[in-house]
């Protein structure tokens, strides 16, 4: 029964160090061949639970999504201790979550392994191999080129005289340029580095790319039994050749060799024909088997990036046509959607429009090119897959005035800096977003300073500088203890709840505000209209968005961000940031301490609400009002 195995799935057996849930758990970490057989055979132990067969479809899909997040970042003896049915359904919805996540997690790998392992090293090797056949080449087409030329002089000069051709003349004056053999070896040269076809590179590197199967043949079994891939329409044939790669690599081909009738030739495109049906090793009209498997493979990958091909259950590489309205569905909303789209004519009108369009479009560029001349800018090529493509050279650059270097130069002088830390908790101040981080379980916080040790861990790992800057054992919020807590049950297993409205809400009555620069310094001009405009001339003086610095815990985390690092760690730079001024048009002027490089935030101040009071802020200068002797200085 399932429910007895997901439980037995928590029990550590003899001889192992984990349970085989926790198994489960551990993703792939290396790209290579083993590492995609582990991944799927990770894959295949997860599907043959039998998970998919049960009936969820009466639980909300959000319950399910908190069970497997609870589950996946609790420990197995705390899952043994819940009480029944919880045990069982948290079992069950994490057992479903990582049954998707496996398969995303093999397919992501194959995908990774397809580009770093094998169509990557095999177009570098291909090059090289061009590169260094170069001189060669040179040589030989420099010979051809001497011997056609005394060739086409020796043609001229006896149609000049009018008489016969004289053969032993003419390979008289070939000879004076290089003999025979010389000659006919250049030839074969030629030939044999510049191919008939026009894809001679992508060829070549099929070749290579061929001679890799060693790298795909440890995963051929699982990937082709898998019973987790699905195809589109335009995917069938190339799942069906999936399917059958575990026997092609079971096939001895030493003594029973592949033949054109026992593939589908319509997979091997142009480029792989070389690869595949003519290789010098192989008897006549036979077929290279270890060519043929990757070209499937380079087809596979090709198809699971546009979804021709796609896997169930999965959250990246699923259907995205499954979420389609279709029938009754679709008919009882297609007025509205097409609406609200602008659709109003029918499609093959539409649709015909387009097409008009799009023709003269392209009936206008083709005269702006004869326009042009012999040389334009953009010429029309051909690509790949015998499709035309736009070939633009490059264009040169154009001079930077000197005011516009003035104007940046002074506009970063005047920007001052602000503490990374305060940056985040002011964006709090106005949205709350750091409430959204809740416990992986669902339930209420009831921890004082939560937000406060949010925002350190998301500093802390920002930028990369440990728990040990952002760790205060005086401060409840940043103790050593209060961090590993929050990280385990707020940040690592779980994502920010979804709270409709809650992020947006202080800015649905903002003001908007425009900073331009006026005889030296940056004004800060009011946009906003109305009732908002009304309530914002309330404010009597600047504001400068930093911290609010109201709770020891702030206070706490800007000391420490502050403090002299040690020598083997690094703390970030102060970022500078934009202030907002009061909506009664304010400007300020600083000195030369601001020389970072500038970052600008928009800003919006919440109209009849008293901003928050400033803070931490580091940058020195006079600040006064416009049309006011007084002036104010910060320290």
């Amino acid at each position: 029964m399932l429910p007895g195995r997901l439980r037995a799935s928590l029990t550590v057996v003899d001889g192992s160090c984990f349970s085989e849930m926790e198994s489960w758990r551990r993703a792939p970490t290396r790209v290579s061949g083993p590492g995609l057989v582990k991944a799927l055979d990770r894959a295949a132990d997860l599907e043959g639970l039998g998970v998919r067969s049960a009936d969820c479809s009466t639980v909300p899909a959000n319950r399910i999504a908190a069970l497997a997040r609870y589950g996946l970042a609790s420990k197995a003896p705390t899952l043994q201790e819940l009480a029944e049915p919880r045990r069982t359904a948290t079992l069950l919805a994490m057992a479903r979550h990582l049954d998707a996540v496996a398969i995303d997690d093999a397919l992501d790998l194959f995908a990774l392994l397809m580009a770093t392992r094998l169509i990557n090293p095999a177009r570098a090797a291909s090059a090289t191999e061009r590169l260094a056949s170069l001189p060669r080449l040179e040589r030989a087409s420099r010979m051809l080129a001497v011997a056609h030329r005394e060739l086409f002089k020796t043609l001229d000069a006896a149609a000049q005289v009018e008489t016969g051709l004289d053969v032993a003349a003419i390979w008289a004056v070939l000879e004076q340029v290089a003999s025979r053999e010389q000659l006919a070896d250049a030839v074969g040269v030629v030939e044999e580095l510049v191919p008939a076809d026009d894809g001679s590179a992508e060829s070549a590197m099929r070749v290579v790319l061929g001679e890799r199967y060693r790298t795909v043949r440890p995963f051929l079994g699982l990937l082709g039994n898998s019973g987790s891939l699905a195809a589109a329409a335009g995917g069938a044939k190339v799942l069906a050749a999936v399917k059958a790669l575990p026997e092609l690599a079971a096939r001895k081909v030493t003594t029973k060799p592949l033949r054109d009738s026992d593939i589908d030739a319509d997979l091997v495109p142009p480029m792989w024909q070389r690869a595949v049906y003519a290789n010098p090793g192989l008897a006549q009209g036979a077929v290279d088997r270890d060519a043929y498997v990757v070209c499937v493979l380079e087809q596979l990958h090709k198809a699971l990036r546009v979804r021709d091909i796609f896997a169930a259950p999965s959250h990246r590489w699923a259907d995205p046509r499954a979420q389609l309205l279709v029938g009754p569905a679709w008919e009882a909303v297609r007025p509205e959607i097409l609406d609200g789209l602008g659709l109003a004519l029918p499609v093959h009108e539409h649709l015909r429009g387009m097409v008009m369009v799009l023709d003269a479009a392209w009936t206008q560029l083709a005269d702006r090119l004869t326009e042009a001349g012999d040389a334009p800018t953009m010429r029309i090529v051909p690509g790949a897959g015998g499709r035309m493509r736009l070939s633009v050279e490059h264009l040169d650059a154009l001079d930077i005035p000197e005011s516009l270097t003035e104007l940046r130069e002074l506009t970063a002088a005047m920007l001052p800096r602000i503490d990374l830390p305060e940056l985040l908790l002011e964006v709090h101040a106005w949205t709350g977003f750091l409430h959204a981080y809740v416990h992986v379980s669902g339930g209420r916080t009831r921890m004082n300073d939560l937000p406060v040790s949010v925002a350190a861990l998301l500093i802390a790992e920002a930028c990369n500088v440990g728990l040990v800057p952002v760790t205060d054992p005086n401060v409840e919020a940043l103790t050593r203890g209060r961090h590993s807590h929050v990280d385990q049950n707020y940040l690592l297993c779980s994502v920010p709840a979804a709270r409709p409205g809650r992020p947006t809400d202080p800015y649905r009555r903002s003001t908007l505000l425009e900073l331009r620069t006026s005889g030296g310094s940056l004004e800060c001009l009011h946009m906003g209209a109305g009732r908002d405009q009304e309530r914002a001339r309330e404010w009597d003086r600047p504001v400068y968005h930093a911290s609010q610095g109201r709770s020891g815990g702030h206070a706490a985390l800007r000391r420490l961000l502050r403090r002299k690092p040690r020598q083997d760690r690094r703390l970030p730079q102060p970022q500078v940031v934009r202030f907002s001024c009061s909506p009664t048009s304010w400007s300020w002027r600083t000195g030369a301490a601001c020389s970072a490089t500038p970052r600008t935030v928009a800003t919006p101040l919440t109209a009849g609400r008293r901003p928050p009071r400033a803070a931490g802020v580091r940058a020195g200068g006079r600040w006064a009002r416009v049309g006011r002797a007084r002036g104010r200085r910060r320290r």
